[in-house]
């Protein structure tokens, strides 16, 4: 697996890379989803806690950037994961050796403008003054899916980052629990729509990472802390948070409300299953104005966690 700095090509290239319940299990399992429970409680980080009869959904919010060396507590993370019956990640590209050669043959396409064309060609002249001054260099002549990278470095977005996926991913192997993506994109789909994307669907991209940049990257780092703290409308209103979510695939691509569908049915089958799932889902797409959680609260369900929604001025 190959992690870069932009959430854009650590998506692109994150592809190189149980036994039917007896009596005595049906009459212990509500003890030991209490368990469970008590133990997902301890999690650092925003997770929420949701029962529908005999299911049970542990939601845990994680965010992209955050750096290896950052200090928060995993064992009850694992934990979880380990007493859980199944675990759901965030959808996962499938990559044949004919995409990762096609890659490689562009790789200029990805790394840098069309027909020596430079960044001043694409943005207004505010915000390429403003990128100017943060890079203290000229127009870029870099693509803007690896300037808005270099950008959200300064704003504190951890070239060597630590998903909490990667966590859950070795606890799910490691106890060898199902564990499977909510989503599988083919690699030549993903591939094509990153060359084929014209610069200019990158404005708001650039736009909302310069901000990032200019905030710093103890802004940043405050990110970090508020989403360890389970801050959650600290987390969301942060500027670098703004610009990973706008500087996502998804976004980029015009995908959000596709990505939004496969998450909320993901999660309604999960509720339908009897036991406890674990689910790693983005922060933003549970946390968002009628996103996961406010569709949960409206059917009638009761998330438990740390509140989502901004206080009222």
């Amino acid at each position: 697996m190959i992690r870069s700095s932009s959430i854009l090509l650590a998506l692109l290239l994150a592809w190189m890379g149980a036994q039917p319940a007896t009596a005595q299990d049906a009459a212990t399992a509500p003890e030991a989803v209490e368990d469970i429970i008590v133990t997902a409680r301890r999690i650092e980080g925003p997770m929420w806690e949701v029962q529908h009869g005999d299911s049970t959904l542990i939601l845990v919010g994680s965010i992209d950037g955050l750096p290896r060396d950052m200090e928060w507590r995993t064992d009850a993370l694992v934990s979880a994961v380990e007493g859980a019956d199944r675990v759901l990640f965030p959808i996962q590209g499938q990559a044949s050796l004919a995409d990762v050669g096609r890659l490689i043959w562009r790789m200029r396409t990805l790394t840098r403008l069309p027909n020596d064309r430079t960044s001043a060609d694409y943005l207004p002249p505010e915000l390429e003054a403003r990128v100017e001054r943060i890079t203290a260099e000229g127009p870029s002549r870099k693509s803007m899916l690896m300037l808005s990278a270099d950008l959200m470095e300064q704003g504190g977005y951890a070239r060597r980052a630590r998903p909490v996926s990667e966590v859950v991913r070795r606890a799910a192997r490691t106890s060898r629990k199902p564990a499977e993506p909510v989503g599988v994109f083919r690699g030549d789909e993903i591939v094509e729509k990153i060359l084929t994307t014209p610069p200019e669907a990158y404005l708001d991209c650039i736009q909302k990472a310069a901000t990032a940049a200019e905030a710093g990257e103890t802004e940043g780092n405050r990110r970090a802390e508020a989403w360890r703290r389970r801050q959650v409308p600290a987390v969301l209103a942060s500027p670098l948070e703004q610009a990973t979510n706008a500087c996502s695939y998804w976004a980029v691509m015009g995908e959000g409300e596709r990505l939004r569908g496969i998450w909320n049915g993901a999660v309604d089958e999960a509720l339908s299953q009897p036991g406890v799932t674990v689910a790693i889902a983005p922060l933003r797409l549970l946390a968002e104005p009628n996103g996961v959680l406010d569709r949960l609260e409206g059917q009638g369900l009761e998330p438990i966690g740390p509140e989502w929604r901004p206080s009222a001025p």
